[in-house]
């Protein structure tokens, strides 16, 4: 999806009169849950804020080109981006039970379409082998780990798609294999899809620690006036979960065509204690998956720390 932007009404912060700050987030319910506050004048203290939706790839790519005052990211993404920009501690996914799923058509994940030299009957990750793949961006977290999962296999392409088209141009065999994200959890059944590789469960169960997702970064030179963006954060985090139906309107307005159910599982999912603040646990996890992928040249080396 290409971003779009939407000025929301800010009745009610403080202080006003200067420029909005641009915060852009994907349209999924966490991000629409999380922020609904904010964005809506709701968070005492806050100027106004200008909304931009993306897809998650794009926004790494705003993030990269220093386009928002506050953005929503992939952890993967940290490393390229935490010398002008600070990780917040509220906003954000990270949790458990919440991983990145691979997925096939049946036919292929049994081995009757093995395509390439991919070894019919394989699992786990030798089941990938010779097979196109395709990914909701190169600096996602999603594809941290599945390059961590799969290290040594050889697949024979990997093809960037935005996120809500990688199901359908897996369905329709385009492609051997879907690495998806967000509500795909929910909704993959829909389009005769199987799982073959719960990546949240992989790095759960090697870790012990919680899957660290998507980020919530501040440019570090915000304009006089911003305040404490992290507080803006928490606070709006905190308002969502004391009235949860506050947000609803805007949050199916939003959604990829989701069900009110389906909205209301993701949120449930997604959105947690770590979105209030990541804590000790969560900055451990943020540190192990960086420092994993640095070991295996995948990303490169903090240069910056997180706090």
């Amino acid at each position: 999806m290409t971003a779009t932007e939407v000025t929301q009404p800010n009745t009610t912060a403080e202080p006003q009169g200067m420029a909005p700050l641009s915060l852009a987030i994907s349209p999924c319910p966490n991000d629409t849950f999380v922020f609904h506050a904010l964005a809506h004048g709701l968070v005492a203290g806050t100027p106004p804020v200008s909304v931009t939706f993306a897809d998650i790839d794009v926004l790494n790519t705003r993030a990269a080109d220093g386009l928002d005052h506050l953005v929503k990211v992939s952890y993967a993404a940290l490393p390229w981006l935490l010398d002008g920009y600070r990780l917040l501690p509220s906003g954000g996914a990270l949790g458990r039970g919440c991983g990145p799923l691979v997925l096939m058509a049946p036919g292929r994940a049994a081995g009757g379409d093995p395509g390439g030299d991919r070894t019919p009957g394989a699992t786990g990750p030798g089941i990938l082998r010779g097979a196109r793949v395709a990914i909701p961006g190169i600096r996602t977290t999603a594809y941290l780990l599945f390059r961590l999962w799969a290290a040594g296999v050889d697949v024979a392409s990997i093809d960037v798609l935005p996120f809500d088209q990688i199901m359908p141009a897996v369905r329709d065999g385009r492609y051997d294999a879907g690495l998806v994200i967000h509500e795909s959890r929910f909704t993959y059944p829909s389009y005769g899809l199987v799982s073959v590789a719960d990546l949240g469960d992989w790095w759960e169960g090697t870790t012990g620690l919680p899957i660290p997702l998507g980020a919530i970064l501040a440019r570090r030179d915000l304009p006089a006036g911003a305040g404490d963006l992290g507080a803006a954060v928490r606070d709006s985090v905190a308002a969502a979960f004391a009235d949860r139906t506050a947000s609803a309107d805007w949050v199916l307005a939003h959604s990829q065509e989701l069900a009110p159910e389906v909205a209301e599982a993701h949120i449930n999912l997604y959105v947690n204690d770590f979105s209030l603040d990541l804590g000790d646990e969560g900055y451990a996890a943020v540190e192990e998956l960086l420092g994993r992928a640095a070991a295996e040249d995948l990303v490169p080396r903090l240069s910056t720390p997180l706090r």
